[in-house]
This record gives structure tokens, sequence and C-alpha cells, in this order.
């Protein structure tokens, strides 16, 4: 028995009982809004283990472990706060006498959200290809898969958040109290990205090339958000098609709560949450009308 039956087995019993009797590919699945909870409620202890797990193989080896995912954002903070602040002289314009370590701690808060939704699109393609032997071998939720790769994401976000915070404490001696929303403004950022993850792993079955795709997409996002910029430095006839994109929204408002200290625009996040959750229902349901045929062209 493999090490990942095993692992299927001890954390999703009913796993071992289906797989007795037989499994059959090209069964339906239900692809409801309620599915996708009672899904993701049904195999928490399954997708907690293996997150758990892949955080931990994507340094096993290496000489510092964990630490990776500490320096990894110092490090890139470091280098787009030298060729934005030093380089190109780039200013924020938040008013006052404006320092190189307020303009990295303000471009940080757009890494971090930017990074999150980018990370869960690049990875989403070859969710599926890269586990062939849950579609063929053994009776798995192939659902969860974005799932895991989204708490793998999400453990990298709260690392680079930490960092953030951790710099605003000791350059600024304080930290703002609406930081505690912060979760809460990415919230639909984390519904919508579930939801693409589920099309683009469906699709990147059937489409290899998709792959490829997502990642000039998510390079463009990122130069087409307010992330090394105010919206406020762009024309103003520009000014409204860049509010078209959605991580405008989640970007302005995570500044508001980790650097700013202002509550968040709640009507605008519950709008958008609403949304997030629309594109995660479509996706889910994309992913599992179509999950029947990924055992005959894997």
């Amino acid at each position: 028995m493999s090490h990942e039956s095993a692992l299927q087995r001890k954390m999703h019993p009913s796993i071992a009982k289906d797989d007795a009797v037989g499994m059959n590919p090209h069964q339906a699945h239900p692809a409801t809004p309620m599915a996708m909870f009672m899904s993701l409620w049904r195999n928490r202890s399954l997708i907690r283990q293996m997150t758990r797990r892949e955080i931990l193989g994507r340094y096993r080896g290496s000489v510092m472990g964990l630490a990776w995912s500490f320096f990894n954002p110092v490090l890139m903070l470091f280098v787009y706060t030298f060729v934005f602040s030093v380089v190109f002289k780039a200013r924020w314009g938040v008013g006052g006498e404006e320092s190189k370590a307020d303009f990295a701690i303000i471009l940080f808060v757009g890494m971090i959200v930017h990074s999150l939704f980018a990370e869960c699109i690049n990875r989403a393609p070859g969710l599926i290809l890269s586990n062939v032997n849950y579609v063929k071998k053994v009776v798995f939720p192939l659902e969860i898969l974005p799932w895991v790769a989204m708490g793998s994401v999400l453990f990298n976000s709260l690392v680079s958040t930490f960092v953030l915070l951790l710099a605003q404490l000791i350059i600024n001696q304080s930290l703002p109290w609406t930081s505690v929303f912060f979760p809460l403004v990415l919230l639909p950022l984390v519904f919508a990205g579930m939801g693409f993850a589920w099309f683009l792993a469906a699709l990147g079955v059937y489409l290899r090339d998709i792959g490829q795709i997502t990642g000039i997409f998510t390079t463009v996002l990122m130069f087409l958000s307010p992330v090394f910029y105010p919206i406020s430095a762009l024309p103003k006839e520009y000014q409204v098609w860049l509010h078209l994109n959605p991580l405008t929204l989640i970007i302005e408002e995570s500044r508001k709560v980790l650097v700013f200290g202002s509550l968040p625009d709640w009507p605008a996040l519950g709008v958008t949450l609403l949304a997030g959750l629309a594109v995660a229902a479509t996706g889910f349901w994309w992913f599992q009308k179509t999950r029947r045929g990924f055992a005959d062209v894997i």
C-alpha cells in the first residue's frame, strides 16, 4: 500500500470502504454551493494533513528549512523597494516626510495580496496533472486539492504579514488596531481564488498550455494593480479601468487596515464577498462537471 493511500485511509475512513467496493471515475458528483462547503467540512482533517505535508515538503532537505518562507518575502521587499524608491525615486504621496521604510511597508501590502492570488492561480493548472494517482488508483475527493494549495499559499501570506507587522513595530513602535480585520478583507479574494483554482485545475487537464497563460496573466495583473503605485498617480480616465480590477479593492482596503489604521469599506467588501462566493460556486460547478473525464485524458 502506498504512503498516499495509507494517509487517505487514515484521514478519510470512508475511502477504505468505497475502495473495497470499487470506483467509477465517470460517476456524477454533486456540484451545488452547499456541496462545496460540505466537502470542505467533511474533508477538513485530510485537507489540514495534506497542507501541512506540502508546506514541510517544500523545504525538506534544505539547510534553512521553513526559514526560507520568512527570508524570501524579506528579500523581494528589499529588491522592489530599492528599484522603485531609490532607482526610480518613486513616492507614495501619503503626506509628510515619507521615508523609504514607509514606501516599503505600503508596497509590501500590495505584494502580499497579489502573491496570494497569483500563486493560487499559477499552481492551479497542474494540480490534477501532478496528482494522477489520486485520479486513477484510489477513491479520493479531488475537489480538495485546490483547498490544499490555498492552505499552503495562505501559510506563505501569513508569514509575509508577520514580516510586515514586525517591520511596522520596529519602525513606528506601534501597530494599527485595525489589523485584526485583515483576514476579513482577504476573505473575498480567497473565495475568488478558489473559484479560479477549480476552473483552471479542470481546464489544465484538457488544455496543457493553460499553465503558460496563467503565468503571463498574473505578471501583467501585478502591474495593472496598485501594487507599486497609488491609484491617484494615474490620470482620471485610467483610474476607472483600474477599479474594474478585482485586486484593486482588496489591496486598497488591506492598506487601510494594515498601514493607515482606517476601517475598511464594509459595504464594498460585502458586495465583493458575494462576487467571490459566486466565482467559487461557478468554479466548483465546472470542476465537478468535468472531472468525470479526467481518467480518460490523463
